[in-house]
């Protein structure tokens, strides 16, 4: 444990930043489940419903640079690919 202020301060405001990113990345993935999910049970309405979720959860983790804004724009592409051929 450190014992300058500064320091301390720097390790829960890493330990809270942590938490936050773990939960944005766990719903993000949780999204995409949820329309894979629903495109194997050739849902089409649940899994149109669930891609918006989805792609704005990807948006968002893009923005916060939780993932690549590339790699967020592959998986939406992929996403709406699968939706699609419903």
């Amino acid at each position: 444990m450190p014992n300058i202020k500064s320091a301390i301060k720097r390790v829960k405001t890493s330990e809270a930043r942590n938490a936050q990113n773990t939960m944005a990345k766990s719903a993000m993935r949780t999204a995409v489940k949820k329309v894979e999910a629903a495109v194997t049970v050739n849902d089409a309405a649940t899994a149109k419903e669930a891609l918006v979720s989805a792609a704005s959860k990807l948006d968002k983790a893009a923005a916060k640079g939780l993932i690549h804004k590339n790699a967020a724009a592959r998986q939406k592409a992929r996403l709406t690919k699968k939706v699609n051929s419903l």
